[in-house]
């Protein structure tokens, strides 16, 4: 087991398929955040959908979304047909993330901010800056992982492929 300083920053990193670009995420809690999607992506109606506690993500089909009288509890339940999935909503871009966890300085260096119609900024950083930038996060004493299927999980990639 690694021990590491608890000022560490933990950082996941991957190649985000959706905007072709390196996403970074706090590793403390992206495993959490990925039980909660798989967990709802399983769900089979929407009863078992609504009964899905999330703690790190808001639940799509919780609801403040959806008003229980139009959806029965047994009635069959597709996590593709969320309307926040649908309209990109739901799951919050992973791309976005690096705003909040990387150094500002870097976010300059490395990344450029674009602005989405829908879904507002994020940091896209070029493949080719990996090296170089993961080495930076390393002198900072970050503890940096990739995790490549991670990364499109949250950014709910594939979300009608994923099965718990």
């Amino acid at each position: 087991m690694t021990t590491h300083h608890p000022n560490t920053r933990r950082l996941v990193y991957g190649h985000a398929t959706n905007h072709d670009c390196l996403a970074f995420i706090d590793a403390d809690t992206a495993a959490g955040e990925a039980a909660e999607i798989r967990a709802l992506a399983a769900a089979r109606t929407w009863g078992e959908a609504r009964q899905v506690q999330m703690t790190h993500l808001e639940n799509p089909a919780g609801p403040e979304c959806y008003e229980e009288d139009d959806y029965a509890d047994d009635k069959p339940f597709d996590i593709t047909e969320l309307g926040a999935i649908v309209d990109g909503y739901w799951p919050r871009m992973v791309t976005a993330r690096a705003l909040d966890v990387l150094p500002q300085d870097l976010q300059d260096r490395y990344g450029e901010v674009v602005l989405t119609v829908h879904n507002g900024e994020y940091l896209q950083v070029p493949l080719d800056g990996e090296a170089e930038l993961i080495a930076k996060l390393g002198e900072r004493g970050y503890e940096v992982t990739r995790d490549d299927d991670l990364i499109n999980l949250l950014d709910g990639l594939g979300l009608g492929s994923v099965t718990a």
